[in-house]
């Protein structure tokens, strides 16, 4: 399978967990509110902020505060929603609780979903490499 493949692939498992995440998280936390119109836009602004922030902050964190690594994936969860919640139309929030219950809903279900998805869907990729590039 080809490196575009692959990407293409990683890039959907991306968006579905993150689709998933979001509405998990809207059902859960009452203060979350998602509207349809903007649902689509919500989702790609979410996974895209997420995929571009995490690493940045994981090289911030690694060189500054390295007491800090296993929150990085909270943190660029919370900082995805914030972007998400301020470009997209899809999401509302209210309240610091509503925040900090989005941010700890989202960030569990996405890396479910991430690990699940990608469990199903990349296998096929490792059987198609050649025995000598695994």
């Amino acid at each position: 399978m080809t490196k575009i493949k692959v990407l293409l692939i990683r890039a959907g498992v991306s968006l579905a967990a993150a689709c998933v995440g979001l509405v998990v998280a809207a059902l859960l936390v009452p203060a979350v509110t998602l509207t349809w119109e903007g649902f689509l836009i919500t989702v790609v602004v979410f996974a895209l902020a997420q995929s571009i922030l995490s690493p940045i902050i994981l090289k911030l964190v690694t060189r500054n505060a390295p007491a800090f690594l296993g929150g990085i994936g909270i943190v660029s969860t919370l900082v995805s929603l914030i972007i998400a919640s301020l470009f997209a139309n899809g999401i509302k929030i209210n309240g610091l609780a509503g925040w900090v219950l989005a941010t700890l809903v989202l960030w569990l279900i996405t890396a479910i979903a991430s690990f699940v998805l990608a469990r199903f869907f990349l296998p096929a990729v490792d059987r198609q490499r050649p025995k000598a590039a695994r």
